[in-house]
Parts: C-alpha cells; sequence; structure tokens
C-alpha cells in the first residue's frame, strides 16, 4: 500500500484526468493518490471519472490557482 503523487500542472483537460485515470488502475487498493492540477475543468473532470470508475474521492481543495484531489482506488 503505497500513496503516490500525481503533479499535473499546466496541462489541460483531458489529460489530468486521463493520466489519473491512468494512474489510478497500476495502485494497489488501500494507497491514496494526490493530484494536482490547475486546469480548471479538473474540478469536473476528475470527480466524474472517479464516480465512473469506482474510485473515492476522499477530500478537494482549491489552493493558489491549484485544485488538489486525494482519491483511493477502488477496492
Amino acid at each position: 500500500m503505497a500513496d503516490e503523487t500525481l503533479d499535473l500542472t499546466g496541462l489541460k483537460c483531458p489529460l489530468p484526468a486521463l493520466m489519473a485515470r491512468r494512474a489510478l488502475a497500476r495502485m494497489a487498493p488501500g494507497g491514496i493518490l494526490t493530484v494536482i492540477a490547475t486546469d480548471p475543468l479538473a474540478m469536473v473532470d476528475i470527480p466524474h471519472m472517479c464516480s465512473e470508475e469506482g474510485h473515492s474521492v476522499e477530500s478537494t481543495a482549491s489552493q493558489a490557482g491549484r485544485s488538489v484531489f486525494r482519491i483511493r482506488p477502488k477496492a
């Protein structure tokens, strides 16, 4: 069970959601993926992708023009 951080600063839609999906697919259940994105659409796209894929968004935050998501991969 390992936590991972994915810094997607500067990437535009749909890349943040696609890259987060790819990272979540290779993670073991129980870990946490922290995703950092600057694309404003990430606040919609990433939670939607998680809902579709069965992952759990543990928290979201906006700080200094960045969105930070803590996501638990599906079991």
